[in-house]
């Protein structure tokens, strides 16, 4: 094992890993903040889910204009700077979201940190592009992956245990992390933006910002956000509206959701490098339908329970044995859900970079954003209007999400049968080294 991780380590460029490390770094606040951020909101300000999805919706809307604006800038004035001014910003707003009293005022104060702290999403995603050669970015996403996931088995279950104490302290945390990265990213990384031709004559402002529209009409590119918006709706459900889901419908405490998303961590740990090294040469679009299939079946399985529905039957087995298995269950949905997620999030990165010409990988990694920016945007919102309501059953809510991901489904295989043949979305041939599926 020691052999095979340190061969790993030495086929990417020391640059890769120290974005790696300090990335990780970064999570590790998030990860404790961000899976209980429905719940604070719920229970600080006494208020529903939709009060909560209209919350995270503004987040969303603002950082969409905040990754258009980022990706231009990306393109225009490199990574780094970008990066570091995120950083910052971020600490500054985690302190501030933590502080705000009033309802109202946290909606302003959304408007204003969704726009300001997503503007370095697309330079995050250009710098790792630019690091990575075309053919290692989908293995080197997944190394991203499953360091991200290092910091889900830290953060959610601290978080989890500090929530119930003082949600407060996580908002401090988080900011404390974020300058510490900031720092470590201002000594420790330098610029990654290719230098451009000399042929070529440079960009105003308003033509950067213009190469949007190439973006737009490239529609193969377009027709897999679309896809992914699909998919993301209901995936992202397990990080806004899940946690509260499993509290009123089922009575499990913030500790419980923690444990949860642990586990899903430590799935991808224990299996993102298998998998990725297993479906690398397998064409990408069959790969992301494979991928939203397992997203559907998991998802599913959080509107049935019938180990709950058997411990009612035999009341034999009581309260007890009913809670356990109904854990048991969810836990076996979010397995299910992360073995997509493994597939799904290192070849989307890479088919997205790959799409991207070299001199506008900033602008179609912020299209790119949409994918996760508009189900964030409507997805918790929506999700209220079912969790919410007390004439619509509950389990409404993962009945529409397994349909949505069969829907993706169809459209991924659709632009498998589409673009398939060409040479950066076809099968790679497998050669004898490489392990067979």
């Amino acid at each position: 094992m020691l052999t095979r991780l340190s061969s790993i380590y030495h086929e990417y460029s020391p640059k890769f890993w120290l974005v790696v490390g300090v990335s990780f770094i970064d999570r590790i606040g998030g990860t404790m903040l961000f899976p209980f951020f429905s719940l604070y909101i719920t229970w600080k300000f006494d208020v529903g889910m939709t009060q909560a999805g209209i919350v995270l919706g503004i987040f969303s809307l603002f950082g969409m204009v905040g990754n258009f604006i980022g990706g231009a800038l990306t393109d225009k004035f490199g990574r780094r700077k970008l990066i570091i001014f995120g950083l910052v910003f971020s600490a500054m707003s985690t302190l501030a979201l933590g502080l705000v009293d009033e309802l109202a005022a946290l909606y302003s104060l959304a408007v204003i940190v969704g726009l300001l702290s997503n503007i370095a999403g697309p330079a995050h995603q250009a710098m790792i592009a630019d690091i990575l050669p075309e053919k290692q970015r989908a293995e080197g996403f997944g190394v991203l992956r499953v360091v991200a996931n290092l910091s889900w088995i830290i953060g959610p279950s601290i978080g989890g245990f500090i929530a119930n104490r003082s949600y407060f302290s996580l908002f401090v945390i988080d900011a404390i992390i974020s300058s510490i990265v900031a720092i470590l990213f201002y000594f420790l990384i330098s610029e990654t933006k290719p230098e451009a031709s000399e042929e070529r004559e440079p960009e105003s402002m308003l033509q950067t910002f213009m190469g949007y529209f190439v973006v737009l009409r490239n529609m193969a590119y377009m027709a897999f956000i679309a896809a992914s918006i699909l998919m993301g709706l209901v995936y992202l459900q397990m990080y806004n509206s899940l946690s509260v889901y499993l509290r009123d419908n089922h009575g499990i405490a913030p500790q419980g959701y923690g444990f949860l998303m642990t586990t899903s961590a430590i799935t991808v740990i224990l299996l993102q490098f298998w998998t990725t090294r297993r479906i690398k040469l397998r064409a990408p679009f069959t790969m992301m339908a494979l991928g939203a299939f397992f997203y559907g079946i998991g998802f599913l399985m959080f509107g049935f329970d019938p180990l709950n529905v058997l411990s009612r039957s035999f009341h034999l087995f009581g309260w007890a044995f009913s809670l356990s298995g109904t854990y048991i269950w969810f836990m076996s949905a979010v397995v299910i859900i992360t073995i997509g997620e493994m597939i799904i999030m290192p070849v989307s990165q890479a088919l997205a970079a790959n799409f991207a010409p070299e001199d506008m990988r900033g602008r179609y990694m912020a299209i790119y954003s949409l994918a996760w920016a508009i189900p964030a945007t409507f997805g918790p919102g929506l999700a209220g209007l079912i969790l919410d309501n007390k004439n619509y059953d509950p389990n409404l809510l993962w009945y529409i999400g397994g349909i949505l991901c069969l829907v993706s489904v169809l459209g991924f295989y659709a632009l498998h049968l589409k673009l398939g043949g060409q040479k950066r979305f076809a099968a790679t041939p497998v050669d004898e080294e490489v392990a067979p599926l």
